[in-house]
């Protein structure tokens, strides 16, 4: 087995009216999150992100505009997801990405990796998921869009 990149990538998809899509995952009841995932081998966050929400979603970035959000952070990756990485790693980097759609759409679920999905407005999506990353996304959304918090 290959162990992941410590460095992923994730999109947060929103429509024109502010609703977020959220995913709660297959591995972990109730742990609900944008679309995310560790970079491949010579791929960039950019191109991580793209593939990422074509895999989870069904959703082909090309159709929209990926947006660069210049945003990252660095956490301590979750003890029950560590036998993925080196055993020296305990720290992942994500960069932090916006993808716009223009209405709430039908998503295409990765049976593996995520059970359901939802569309929620901005202020519920930010209290739904599990990741302190994903809500500073979210955060992001509302400042770039200035939404008041």
């Amino acid at each position: 087995m290959s162990f992941k990149k410590p460095i992923s990538s994730l999109v947060l998809i929103y429509t024109e009216d502010f609703k977020v899509l959220l995913m709660e995952r297959a591995d972990k009841k109730a742990f609900w999150q944008s679309v995310t995932g560790s970079l491949e081998a010579n791929e960039t966050p950019s191109e991580a992100a793209a593939r990422e929400v074509f895999e989870e979603t069904g959703i082909n970035v090309n159709q929209y505009s990926l947006e660069d959000w210049h945003l990252s952070h660095v956490y301590e990756i979750y003890a029950h997801w560590r036998y993925r990485y080196a055993p020296d790693v305990t720290h992942n980097t994500e960069h932090i990405f916006g993808l716009k759609v223009p209405a709430a759409i039908p998503i295409q679920l990765s049976a593996d990796e995520h059970v359901q999905y939802l569309w929620l407005d901005w202020k519920e999506a930010m209290d739904k998921v599990f990741s302190w990353t994903n809500v500073e996304a979210i955060k992001k959304l509302a400042e770039i869009h200035q939404l008041k918090l």
